[in-house]
């Protein structure tokens, strides 16, 4: 089992330590902080909540959480350490110097930091090449991106080492080519923010009219295209290199104030605090976030399902996911519900239960070699008929699996036997009794299965204790 150790456990060391625990690793946590276990469990809610949620095979099993007294104790076995203390160089360079003075030299080093550069961090380190920056975004758990920083003193073999446990968890190591203050992201969400608060401060917007133009126009297409990418787009069948020369000249108008910031008087921050309470004081932090990460996972499911941008990213990590262990009856479904497969109702919907009873049949087609070369050949296995039963509600959130059994395999008929049961208690939520035929392709007409494929499935059958 891999180990981690979190130094500084707020929000970013919370959402680091949900991170990895998630994906299968120990955890210890040193805070000296005597809230820390209480805010870290308030993370690791929200954490198991919504990130199985935006997978479709059941994430590894939860590491072990260990929250300690000294340094020492924390970074004993570690392979990784995440430093995610207050944004202070001198503590920062204290909490450093401490952390290699106890540390394995093999461990990695990463610091959270979002202004600081990995040069700055090392001065006057033992080891400077064992820091670098590795700067994730809230919430960590959910989020993949995180900007991997190096200076001089980090080989290449280091880096390379920070980018593969990285991708491990399912994040997106975004390598920051040269070193400079706020890397590439919070220099991009810096620039926003600063027109942001002198739109506020000329009282041109408000937080909310701000937040809405984000959130209903250019957020929807940064989120899966980006910055340039979108604007390839605006250029017309011409490109890039149109839309550069058609609205470049813009770029020399007085439209923004970005060289300059408003002054932070106590005015403005109590009117922006003010308009912030209006928009959005009628909700609790805690009601905040989960209102975030559902819609977070509902955005990037969507995106699973294309293939495209952090849902590429997804499908790439679930492939690396373990499959369901081989038992009998076979466990054909291991996986979370999520937030959207449930409906007005407050529990998934049938169409849902479809998907995951597909879902089993597809498994069970791979266990007997029914799979997509088979199909590719010219011959698969077609639903003739199904009944569902509905036994309980079922909500997202809940961890479930399928049971499939093979009740009949009497040449090109096959007939399964699913039930859904949530994994906690072993109740059985829904039933599918699935008649199916193999057929060619070709004629779309029932044909036998071929040889290889009818003696797993024989094979298989027996286990079962089916009709053959």
């Amino acid at each position: 089992m891999s180990r981690a150790a979190i130094i500084g456990g707020g929000v970013i060391g919370g959402g680091w330590a949900a991170r990895f625990l998630l994906n299968g690793w120990d955890v210890a946590v040193f805070d000296p902080d005597p809230e820390a276990a209480r805010k870290i469990n308030d993370v690791l809610l929200g954490a198991r909540r919504a990130l199985p949620m935006l997978y479709d095979r059941a994430l590894p099993a939860e590491g072990r959480l260990t929250f300690c007294d000294t340094l020492e104790e924390a970074v004993a076995g570690a392979a990784w350490v995440q430093e995610s203390v207050p944004e202070r160089l001198a503590l920062k360079h204290s909490v450093l110097k401490s952390l290699q003075d106890v540390v394995s030299e093999e461990a990695v080093i990463g610091s959270s930091t979002s202004g600081f550069t990995p040069s700055q961090l090392q001065e006057g380190s033992a080891r400077p090449g064992q820091i670098i920056v590795t700067h994730p975004f809230n919430p960590v758990y959910l989020i993949p991106l995180v900007e991997v920083v190096g200076s001089a003193e980090n080989d290449a073999e280091m880096l390379e080492k920070a980018d593969s446990i990285l991708t491990s968890l399912g994040m997106f190591p975004l390598r920051v080519r040269a070193e400079i203050d706020a890397h590439i992201a919070d220099r991009l969400l810096e620039a926003v923010w600063r027109e942001a608060l002198w739109l506020v401060s000329d009282g041109i917007a408000t937080t909310e009219e701000i937040d809405n133009a984000i959130r209903y126009g250019f957020g929807l297409r940064w989120a899966q295209m980006g910055l340039f990418e979108t604007y390839r787009i605006a250029g017309g069948e011409a490109g890039m290199k149109h839309f550069m020369e058609q609205f470049g000249p813009a770029l020399a108008w007085p439209w923004t104030k970005l060289m300059d910031v408003p002054e932070f008087t106590p005015e403005l921050v109590d009117l922006i605090a003010t308009q912030s309470d209006a928009q959005s004081g009628a909700l609790d932090i805690r009601a905040l976030e989960r209102l975030r990460d559902d819609n977070l996972v509902a955005m990037m499911r969507a995106l699973k399902q294309r293939d495209a941008a952090a849902g590429a990213l997804l499908n790439a990590h679930e492939a690396t996911l373990p499959k369901p262990p081989e038992q009998v009856p076979l466990r054909s479904v291991e996986r979370v519900i999520p937030v959207d497969w449930t409906d007005y109702n407050g529990h998934m919907n049938e169409g849902r239960y479809g998907q995951i009873f597909s879902d089993a049949a597809d498994a069970v087609m791979a266990e007997i070699g029914a799979d997509a070369t088979y199909i590719a050949g010219g011959l698969s296995y077609f639903t003739v008929e199904t009944t569902v039963k509905y036994l309980k509600e079922t909500h997202a959130g809940e961890r479930v699996h399928v049971a499939s059994r093979i009740t009949l395999a009497d040449g090109k008929k096959l007939r399964l036997w699913h039930e859904m049961i949530r994994s906690a208690d072993d109740t059985v939520l829904a039933s599918c009794d699935q008649f199916l035929l193999h057929v060619s392709l070709e004629t779309r007409a029932s044909c036998p299965p071929a040889p290889t494929v009818l003696a797993k499935l024989g094979a298989l059958a027996r286990q079962h204790g089916a009709t053959e």
